[in-house]
């Protein structure tokens, strides 16, 4: 029987790593403007986007459960952050988008959590980032994960 050295295992290894790291960032987006992880995820997938898009989108965007996008968009609705949209396909369907207020704060923290992933990311040199990027792409793609900021190239959730 083979066995297992949980600290080389990879899944072990890049669940602590992500966990790790969402910490990290969380401590710039949470005690500057009190948002949680979850209301993050939705934020930082309508900002670096140019349309509106919907919560089930967000959902398979950053593999959170619907549940849990959906108790942050309430949150975030109710902060004034993110706004409603009719959809222009279905007018009983709705999507989200940053609003006025959730743009600023956006714009604002952005430039704090690509210096905060520059830092964690320090201690490799440049041509290690590239291909840690390049083998993250890989991994992601074998596993389908949605890599477009547009949802009709997304698979249904």
């Amino acid at each position: 029987m083979a066995e297992l050295d949980l600290f080389r295992f990879v899944p072990f290894r890049l669940n602590r790593l992500a966990a790790e790291v969402s910490h990290a960032l969380s401590e710039e987006y949470q005690t500057l403007y009190g948002l949680d992880i979850p209301e993050w995820r939705v934020m930082a997938t309508l900002g670096f986007r140019d349309d509106a898009c919907s919560a089930q989108f967000i959902a398979q965007c950053t593999r959170t459960h619907k549940s849990t996008i959906s108790r942050a968009v309430t949150t975030l609705l109710a902060r004034g952050l993110i706004e409603r949209v009719e959809n222009s396909i279905d007018r009983r369907a709705f999507e989200l988008r940053l609003s006025r207020h959730g743009k600023t704060l956006y714009d604002e923290l952005i430039p704090r959590l690509l210096a905060k992933e520059k830092d964690i990311l320090s201690c490799l040199t440049a041509q290690e980032r590239r291909d840690f990027a390049h083998a993250l792409d890989k991994i992601e793609r074998s596993l389908d994960l949605v890599q477009t900021r547009h949802p009709h190239k997304a698979d249904a959730y």
